[in-house]
């Protein structure tokens, strides 16, 4: 069974930074999915970042790209989100997830990741961003 646990959201200004972490406990194979998803009140979970967690493959969405930096431990048992340059519309609450499989195709692994196809959770960190 894999525990996953966030860390390290918190208030800041646009255009600063935060650095997220998702300590994970269990087992997590090494070319499964990972990845960051952000939800705000009455909207869908969105999938910001994912990569299989061998770091072969990496995704981000474009709302994040050239701003935002996924990343895990070699040890594989904690996971990073880098962001930087944030804007208001960042707001949301981040959590981590884990999928028991490699989600996508060859080229295109954990693209587009999808909520419904992540199996593991974490309880979600606030990250608020003030104009």
């Amino acid at each position: 069974q894999v525990q996953l646990v966030e860390s390290g959201g918190g208030s800041v200004q646009a255009g600063g930074s935060l650095t997220l972490s998702c300590v994970a406990s269990g087992v997590i194979y090494g070319r499964n999915c990972m990845g960051w998803f952000r939800q705000t009140p009455g909207k869908e979970r969105e999938g910001v970042a994912a990569m299989t967690t061998d770091g072969g493959s990496i995704y981000y969405a474009d709302s994040v790209k050239g701003r935002f930096t996924i990343s895990r431990d070699n040890a594989l048992i904690t996971m990073y989100l880098q962001m930087s340059t944030l804007k208001p519309e960042d707001t949301a609450m981040y959590y981590c997830a884990a999928a028991d499989r490699r989600l996508g195709y060859p080229g295109s692994w954990c693209y587009y990741p999808r909520a419904d196809e992540y199996n593991y959770w974490g309880q979600g960190t606030q990250v608020t961003v003030s104009s």
